[in-house]
């Protein structure tokens, strides 16, 4: 619901922004700026907003979120209008185009100092369809807009002239309360408006801020409230479905036991087997058994057939209960985000959540920033980072983009699997307990992690040499290091606990 001239009128009378000083501009979204503005020690935040559905301009009295990272038009209106003055206020006729007029002083400092008065015209137009924030200086020249329009000049360096000052009425209905007007750009049609009545108490400012809180389109409360749920209804639906899979092969996988004692019973039979026997019937532990076996195969080779499968089903079993647990962690997550999104009742701070997929708030400057999102998997265990990348495309990437010069390098070898890498402290050595975690990982994410043990080979990332013309992530290390590791699934299962969610 787009504010028609009369209500916006109303809100420029109350504000009274004539002689506000502007402290700040900040741009909580790509089409919300607030300007913090200060007068006669009076602090009051006008928030201008081109989103449609909610285009509006008004005094708001809630927590502005910053953007997590600075915004172009929020930066440019910085460094031209904040610490200027508001000298004029008006809104164009009934256009629905406001226009502040501000004045700034700038000071430079060569030689001696010397002061100049520069004048900015901002130009609000709040049109459901076409809404716009331009700036221009004293002469109509476009300085920057927050949406750029090339078609209309509405580009750095065009000119801007505001639409419909010059319009005339051209005809009259009789009996209707409509004007036709037209003038070059455009014929629109005119209607009596009236400020409509609001529900709540206060000025009509706090009015209108509360009613766009909860009705306010794609900005509002319910709006996106209902988007938080689809969004993460639909990683609730996801992740549950994946972890009923994998409790179907945990089952699956649970009586692994059965296939050792198979080779036992075959071990301890192996005279009674004859060389075309599909099936040994015997006893153990007071139950009949029946075993199938393979016809014209030795029964020593039936027997590590088992063990085989025994060790493969047992390794499954660790892999799927590690993922079992990461889902149920990630499907709880998920549901305290949603939680927490449907508990926001800030709209602005509801709908950054959203955009940055975050579901906590974070206020102060020691706020920790997130790292930049990385491929494959990473483990922090205490204040050190460790990374593995999965596939040759995740060791490609991060060894271009994520690793640097004196970051450890590890490798299984002789067998095909995982770049590891251990992120380095400055001024610290890797502690070997470090050293054995990542070891652990290169050998569990190899080929060889059947074996429960392996070498593996460590260098740092400087001393990695691509080989020329060979497969992607393919290196040659120098000056490696070896080291014999036995993988330890304490250990392993202490790492899972560790995981970073990226």
């Amino acid at each position: 619901m787009s504010l028609n001239w009369k209500e916006i009128n109303l809100i420029l009378e109350e504000l009274a922004l004539e002689g506000a000083q502007i402290q700040s501009a900040v741009q909580s979204a790509f089409d919300v700026i607030i300007l913090r503005l200060h007068k006669k020690g009076e602090t009051k935040q006008l928030l201008i907003s081109l989103s449609p559905g909610a285009c509006r301009l008004h005094e708001t009295f809630r927590a502005v979120p910053k953007s997590d990272k600075p915004l172009r038009f929020a930066q440019f209106l910085s460094s031209k209008i904040v610490n200027g003055w508001i000298t004029e206020v008006a809104q164009l006729g009934d256009n629905r185009i406001v226009q502040l007029t501000v004045k700034r002083t700038i000071t430079t400092d060569d030689d001696m100092i010397s002061s100049q008065t520069a004048i900015y015209k901002l130009y609000i137009r709040l049109w459901s369809n076409a809404a716009n924030f331009i700036v221009t200086d004293d002469n109509g020249v476009v300085l920057d807009a927050m949406r750029r329009l090339p078609k209309r000049g509405e580009v750095t360096g065009g000119s801007y002239t505001p639409e419909n000052i010059e319009s005339k009425p051209v005809k009259l209905k009789p009996d209707s309360e409509h004007t036709i007007r037209s003038n070059d750009i455009r014929t629109r049609e005119t209607r009596t408006y009236e400020i409509r009545t609001f529900p709540g108490e206060g000025s009509f400012n706090k009015k209108i801020d509360e009613f766009y809180a909860a009705q306010g389109g794609t900005l509002s409360l319910e709006a996106l409230r209902e988007q938080a749920r689809r969004t993460c209804e639909g990683s609730i639906g996801r992740i549950s479905a994946a972890l009923e899979r994998l409790r179907e092969k945990e089952a699956s996988f649970a009586d692994s036991n059965r296939l050792k004692n198979y080779g036992d019973i075959i071990l301890s039979n192996i005279a009674s087997i004859k060389p075309d026997d599909k099936w040994l019937e015997t006893q153990y532990c007071g139950e009949n058994i029946r075993i199938e076996l393979e016809p014209r195969v030795s029964p020593s080779a039936q027997a590590q057939k088992y063990y085989e499968q025994y060790r493969k089903a047992k390794n499954g079993l660790a892999d799927i209960q590690r993922e079992i647990e990461s889902g149920e962690r990630e499907l709880k997550e998920v549901t305290d985000r949603l939680e927490r999104l449907l508990c926001e009742t800030n709209p602005l701070i509801l709908a950054k959540l959203l955009r940055s997929g975050g579901g906590t708030r974070t206020t102060g400057a020691s706020s920790a920033k997130k790292e930049k999102a990385r491929p494959g998997l990473t483990f922090k265990r205490g204040d050190w980072f460790i990374i593995v990348g999965r596939d040759a495309n995740e060791n490609d990437e991060l060894l271009r983009r994520h690793v640097k010069g004196n970051d450890l390098w590890l490798h299984a070898r002789d067998y095909h699997g995982s770049y590891v890498f251990i992120k380095q402290r400055a001024g610290k050595s890797v502690p070997l307990d470090i050293l054995l975690d990542a070891g652990n990982l290169a050998i569990f994410y190899s080929k060889g992690r059947n074996n429960g043990e392996g070498d593996l080979f460590y260098t740092h990332v400087k001393y990695l040499r691509r080989a020329k013309n060979g497969p992607k992530g393919l290196v040659i290390p120098t000056q490696e290091k070896n080291l014999h590791v036995k993988v330890e699934e304490e250990r392993l299962r202490s790492l899972e606990n560790c995981k970073v969610t990226q």
